[in-house]
């Protein structure tokens, strides 16, 4: 509604008008040419629609979005093989020699003739002294006691009252093998008998859940594993044959072996050995000896079968006679092999125990045909070069010095151990052990006066010939009952470790302290001063 004011002549001035607007209009006597009071007035509604706010309600729309909903989910992934890596940097370039200068060398030759006489006589004095013996540079913690590491065993082999009859570590030094059969009187030709391997580096070790276990049909008298290769094994069986396992393959284990032919063992096998071939470094061959006389080399051939490449004969016609030997019995020919050890600084010079006790001196590039009638497919050759010396009873294990050349140990059924030079006939020493057999010997593969020995009486015993030369150094106690202990090794690669097998089927590892497994000062030279003073 709008109001507005009518038209009308103004209020005159003076206290009159003053007086009107004060009384706000009110009325006042009117008359002729007077004009009345001021009056609202109420006129119609006028509306003007805006034609902006027209245009923007028909432009605008009203608009809302959604994402779509994010899908999540949870995952993890676990790698399943792992691979170890080494790096080597190239070695270093030796700095360059600048030569001398063409005047130097006349005023440097005249200075050496002066001091060589001065030199030489120093270099005598101090070859002569002992003012460092006994002085050992040695920054790690030395291991002061000899302990049991592990004590391992297959109970459903112990249960069959079986034993462990021979021990060997694979080339990486983390595996150890048994192998289980019997040594004592009986024919165990059809017992069930078994390998077992532990990897001792494996995390959850079970000393009584082996990491591999090969079934088999005869009685293992022998076991090696293969020098490179850390799954393969060779053993010897009480039915004569050698086998090949694969201990990886836990389905299929068996890669070759020899069968039952003419060139088969007769006898159980004692010893296994690998042997690379002459023209192929890579590859090798498995040596195996038997009391049946023969020393066999087998090689793998087709259709998983062992082929002999080589044979040797032991015939007692055709032993050197350096020594007095009993008289063979009527009819009795052949000479029974027990045990074999290689040299290690020649690959044809091997050392045979016999059951007639006596050590025997062997070359396998000997040409001499043996003097047998055993059958062969191979022409079979006679080995034996020089005998040494017997024992009072079979030699059951020979071990080659891998410090020197001419010296090895022999250990039998008579106690002792005797220390031989392929010199002579004699023995260097003997050293009464045990009352009972002796069963293996071995010598340290890092201290060049140490070795070990297997006692019938239940003990390991180490010997250090730098401390004494009549009693060993340390006697372990391996059995608490007495009962044998038939084989050990060392391990050449962690070289504080011993494993030692016994009557009761148990393998046990033992730490050695740290006297057996660090080299003393001059100790080779003292070895080979014990060589030389009895070969003189």
């Amino acid at each position: 509604m709008a109001t507005r004011a009518l038209p009308g002549p103004l209020c005159p001035a003076g206290g009159e008008g003053v007086a009107a607007l004060a009384t706000g209009g009110a009325p006042s006597a009117e008359g002729p040419g007077r004009p009345g009071p001021l009056k609202d007035e109420t006129l119609g509604v006028a509306s003007v629609p805006s034609q902006w706010r027209g245009v923007q309600g028909i432009r605008g729309e009203t608009k809302s979005c959604q994402t779509a909903s994010i899908a999540t989910a949870e995952a993890s992934a676990q790698a399943r093989q792992h691979v170890d890596a080494q790096v080597q940097t190239e070695a270093p370039e030796p700095p360059s020699v600048q030569p001398l200068s063409h005047h130097d060398a006349p005023r440097l030759a005249a200075f050496l003739r002066r001091v060589e006489a001065m030199v030489i006589r120093e270099l005598n004095k101090n070859w002569q002294s002992h003012a460092f013996d006994g002085f050992e540079v040695n920054w790690t913690e030395h291991q002061q006691t000899v302990s049991c590491l592990h004590t391992l065993g297959y109970p459903p082999a112990q249960g069959q009252g079986l034993h462990v009859t021979s021990v060997s570590w694979n080339s990486t030094g983390s595996v150890v093998a048994c192998a289980y059969g019997r040594l004592d009187d009986g024919d165990w030709s059809t017992l069930r008998s078994y390998v077992c391997a532990w990897n001792l580096d494996r995390r959850g070790l079970h000393p009584r859940q082996p990491s591999a276990v090969v079934e088999v049909p005869s009685a293992v008298t022998c076991l090696a594993f293969h020098p490179t290769q850390p799954a393969h094994v060779a053993g010897g069986l009480y039915s004569g044959e050698v086998l090949v396992w694969d201990m990886s393959r836990p389905e299929d284990p068996l890669l070759c072996r020899t069968g039952l032919s003419d060139d088969t063992h007769t006898d159980p096998v004692y010893q296994v050995v690998w042997l690379p071939e002459p023209r192929h470094g890579h590859r090798f061959q498995v040596l195996s000896v038997a009391p049946d006389g023969k020393v066999l080399l087998w090689q793998a051939g087709g259709a998983g079968r062992l082929q002999l490449a080589e044979g040797f004969a032991l015939a007692t016609q055709q032993l050197p006679r350096s020594t007095k030997l009993k008289k063979p019995s009527r009819g009795e020919t052949e000479v029974g092999a027990t045990a074999v050890s290689f040299s290690s600084f020649d690959p044809s010079l091997f050392v045979l125990g016999t059951e007639g006790g006596f050590p025997l001196k062997c070359s396998r590039a000997a040409e001499e045909a043996a003097l047998t009638r055993m059958p062969s497919s191979v022409p079979l050759r006679a080995p034996a070069q020089f005998t040494f010396s017997p024992h009072g009873g079979p030699v059951y294990s020979v071990s080659c010095s891998p410090f020197h050349r001419n010296l090895f140990l022999s250990a039998g059924t008579d106690g002792h151990v005797h220390l031989y030079s392929m010199l002579q006939a004699q023995p260097l020493a003997s050293l009464q052990l045990s009352h009972k057999y002796l069963f293996a010997v071995r010598w340290s593969p890092v201290r060049p006066l140490v070795f070990a020995a297997a006692s019938g009486e239940g003990e390991v015993l180490l010997f250090d010939l730098h401390r004494s030369s009549q009693k060993p150094t340390v006697s372990i106690k391996q059995t608490q009952d007495g009962s044998p202990v038939y084989c050990l090794e060392f391990n050449h690669q962690q070289t504080q470790l011993l494993a030692a097998g016994d009557a009761k089927g148990t393998v046990k590892v033992w730490q050695l302290s740290t006297e057996f497994t660090a080299q003393g000062p001059r100790e080779t030279e003292d070895l080979d001063r014990l060589a030389a003073e009895v070969a003189t």
